[in-house]
Parts: C-alpha cells; structure tokens; sequence
C-alpha cells in the first residue's frame, strides 16, 4: 500500500486545493494530509482566517483525502514519523527544499520520494491571497 502524504494551510478552501489533493491521491492508494497548525502558518506565512480545527475537518470531509489530521508544533519535519509516507506531494507553489524533504525522512527511517504536483490553472480562485484580492475589490 502507498502512501501520500499531502501539506498545507488550506485557510480558504478554493479550486486549486482541490486540484492538489485530487492529484496527490492519483499517487498512492492512500492520501493523508497534514494541516498546518495556526503557529506554523503564521510562522511561515500569515495566521490563517479560519480557525485550525474547522480547516482540518474540512479537509477530512474532500473526497480525495482518506485522513486529515493537524501538524505538529516545532519541527515540521516530526511529522514524517507519525504518518510514514511514501510519497510527499508537494503543491507547485510550496518552497520546500526537496533534498531536505528526503533527508529528513532518512534521517527517521523513511525512504520517501517528492513529487511536485502542477499548478491549476482551470479557473481565476486558484489562490487564498488571489480570491481575498478579488473579495476586497468587490467590496
């Protein structure tokens, strides 16, 4: 059995999330996804609009995800030992390092492999910070 694992805020939940997760689950035979804590995000980007229990459980109820579950505080990395992935998608527009990904997951026993989902490009509500431009211009 494959497993993917799948990363990310999902504040504001829009087409291009869905485009994701639908790709990364076409990876394995099962797709977890980890949702960023709102510590993290706001450490990496900007604390989220909606609260991180409501994200993770829309999360879990998308068709494409088998389990949903929060991140971890501290090194984001510590993930990797509770979900044990074989394959970590990441979004086209998530600046990991993918050398680092895979070491990382040596370092804790994991022999994994990093695939970069592309981006979704079907519709303008592509992006959290694109449809909260559009909201405001609307108002």
């Amino acid at each position: 059995m494959i497993r993917v694992l799948a990363t990310g805020v999902f504040d504001i939940l829009h087409p291009g999330h869905v485009h994701f997760l639908t790709e990364a689950r076409k990876l394995g035979d099962e797709l977890f996804v980890v949702v960023a804590r709102d510590s993290v995000a706001q450490r990496m980007k900007r604390l989220p609009f909606i609260p991180e229990n409501i994200r993770v459980s829309m999360v879990a109820s998308l068709k494409p995800v088998d389990r949903a579950i929060l991140g971890v505080e501290g090194n984001i990395y510590d993930i990797l030992t509770i979900v044990k992935p074989d394959i970590v998608a990441l979004g086209y527009d998530q600046d990991f390092n993918v050398d680092e990904i895979v070491n990382e997951g040596k370092k804790r026993g994991i022999n994994l492999k990093v695939v970069r989902i592309s981006k979704y490009s079907e519709s303008e509500f592509d992006g959290t910070r694109k449809i909260i431009k559009m909201l405001k211009t609307r108002s």
